[in-house]
């Protein structure tokens, strides 16, 4: 018998043939929930989990399951973007680096959204730029209820936005489309960093850090009761994803994400690996800086908050340890 179970996924490439069929996941029926905007479901899946399988931002992820949300990430990144880019300032300020940031001001949709908790980090390992220097100013609530923001964050009043201050002249620098500004300022903002891909490329070939914006998270409940679930997942995604790079490389895929990817595999190898091992780094790294930004109270075991699918947690004794962790937390 084939056990359905709901699932919320952003509309990308690389799960098009487990939305349509072609792919299915062992002994499960997936059903999908569609959402205009994918940030509604991180908070959703962050309060009240109403799904059994949904992709959420791995930072609102880990502030919720330190909250003690009873959810499990598995190790299968959604979303891959580099995070030196983005971040953008009027035509007219005087800003020219990262670090002139300091003092000023600078617009983002939340204090968590995982864009800027990586630009964040990135700027203060590769341009010793201070975050708590700057003033982060926000226009919606935090997904996780319960978390204080820190003292540099400011929220804008209802029926302000980033978009509006910034062409009022009253903010120089956001980060652009859905993670601040939009994407109706296109025309008057300009990057930070001007020199962001070759800065990307030298930073993954020293580090091995490649940024992920969403990973794949499911209820405690429904992997205990189905220890078999998340390495049908795991294969199940791995699959489509193959068969999506396919269609990259044969040019049948050929969007701008689609063409993104293409370019991104000729330095990375596989544009959007999955498993532990495959992204162990960037797992580490994203939990550093979630902690050193103040958004998580400890920086918790990679095992205890990251599930590796190729496990068996039914079997494994560290699978399980990090599920009771998962539980306990």
């Amino acid at each position: 018998m084939t056990t359905k179970l709901s699932i919320v996924l952003g509309p990308h490439g690389q799960v098009s043939d487990l939305r349509d069929g072609t792919v299915g996941v062992q002994g499960f029926g997936l059903e999908f929930t569609e959402k205009k905007r994918m940030p509604d479901a991180y908070r959703e899946m962050a309060r009240s989990q109403p799904y059994d399988i949904c992709e959420m931002a791995p930072t609102s992820y880990l502030m919720a399951v330190a909250a003690g949300a009873p959810i499990t990430a598995l190790a299968i990144p959604m979303t891959r973007r580099f995070r030196h880019a983005g971040t953008q300032r009027l035509r007219s300020s005087s800003i020219r680096n990262p670090k002139d940031l300091e003092g000023r001001s600078v617009g983002v949709r939340a204090y968590s959204v995982t864009a800027a908790v990586w630009t964040r980090g990135i700027f203060a390992d590769e341009y010793g730029v201070d975050p708590d220097r700057i003033t982060w100013v926000t226009e919606e609530e935090e997904n996780v209820q319960s978390f204080a923001t820190p003292s540099n964050v400011k929220r804008l009043a209802e029926g302000e936005s980033i978009a509006a201050l910034m062409k009022r002249g009253e903010l120089e620098a956001a980060f652009g489309g859905l993670a601040g500004a939009g994407n109706d300022l296109e025309d008057e903002l300009v990057e930070i960093v001007d020199d962001a891909g070759a800065r990307e490329r030298d930073w993954f070939e020293r580090t091995g850090i490649y940024p992920l914006h969403g990973m794949i998270v499911v209820r405690n409940d429904v992997l205990e009761r189905h220890p078999t679930l998340a390495g049908a997942l795991f294969d199940a995604f791995t699959q489509a994803k193959v068969n999506y790079l396919e269609r990259i490389r044969n040019g049948t895929a050929d969007g701008a994400e689609d063409k993104r990817y293409r370019k991104l595999s000729a330095w990375v190898g596989d544009p959007l690996p999955y498993g532990f091992g495959e992204n162990e780094p960037s797992l580490a790294a994203l939990v550093r800086y979630a902690y050193r930004q103040k958004l998580i109270p400890a920086e918790p075991p990679l095992h205890a908050v990251f599930h590796d699918p190729r496990r068996t947690s039914s079997t494994d004794p560290v699978q399980r340890e990090a599920l009771a962790a998962a539980n306990r937390s």
